[in-house]
């Protein structure tokens, strides 16, 4: 990594999360909402801010009340904006998500298409992308194009500039056409990441084993990884890497 290139740049969804404003009912049992800016890689961007790092978005929203409020919060959490574009002719994406009591996640997504889905390559902000140390990314940008173009693109202009690749798939079956199209997308990346983070849900998607042993675990490493990671809930997590394999 070339010295002094510190910034984080994460790509993909910004979204309005619709939450209910009691914990552990279903949606249909949620007796109001309160709205709250989501999406992934907008939260990793606004996190590594938040710890005192430089970090920048890259995706599109609508030209909308709730895409401009999404940006503003970027820019009021000291993340770089330039990478974000507008579409005037589709929404910012919605999803009503919630905790039911059963300890299951419930979410519902409002995109037919959204603004997000419609990021082109030739949006992108190249030079912004190229400053970044760290790219980083989801699955959820390749499901449509045009955006999953724009996303490969994205990926080879950072690469090909020296950045490390961070993927976290952060699987939502519910916007994929079927499991098994999932599956083959978020895989069909793999190879260029050089640090992964998953789930144990999506460990078990990924590899058909309901385990996080190890042996299991490494069936999704790869020898070009610096390291993977497999979150484990309350329970902290594991992380892998070329010279060492451990649980904290």
């Amino acid at each position: 990594m070339a010295a002094g290139r510190e910034l984080v740049v994460s790509f993909g969804e910004m979204l309005i999360d619709f939450v209910p404003t009691v914990a552990g009912v279903s949606l249909a049992e949620a007796p109001a909402f309160l709205k709250a800016p989501g999406g992934a890689p907008a939260n990793v961007a606004i996190a590594v801010s938040r710890l005192g790092g430089g970090a920048a978005f890259v995706g599109k929203l609508g030209d909308d009340e709730f895409g401009r409020m999404l940006a503003a919060i970027l820019r009021d959490n000291g993340v770089d904006d330039g990478g974000v574009v507008f579409d005037s002719g589709a929404r910012t994406a919605l999803a009503f998500v919630t905790l039911r009591a059963d300890g299951e996640r419930e979410f519902m997504f409002y995109r037919n298409p959204s603004a997000d889905m419609l990021l082109t390559a030739d949006e992108l902000n190249v030079e912004l992308i190229k400053r970044a140390a760290v790219f980083h990314y989801g699955s959820i940008s390749l499901i449509a194009e045009p955006c999953r173009t724009a996303h490969l693109r994205a990926m080879e202009i950072a690469k090909e500039a020296g950045a490390l690749l961070s993927y976290d798939p952060n699987l939502r079956e519910a916007l994929w056409p079927s499991r098994e199209e999932a599956r083959t997308q978020i895989l069909s990346i793999w190879d260029q990441a050089d640090i992964v983070k998953v789930s144990e849900v999506e460990l078990e998607f990924l590899t058909g084993i309901d385990s996080v042993e190890d042996d299991v675990v490494m069936k999704l490493w790869r020898p070009t990884m610096k390291l993977l990671l497999v979150t484990l809930g309350d329970q902290g997590c594991k992380y892998y890497a070329r010279v060492c394999f451990i649980t904290f």
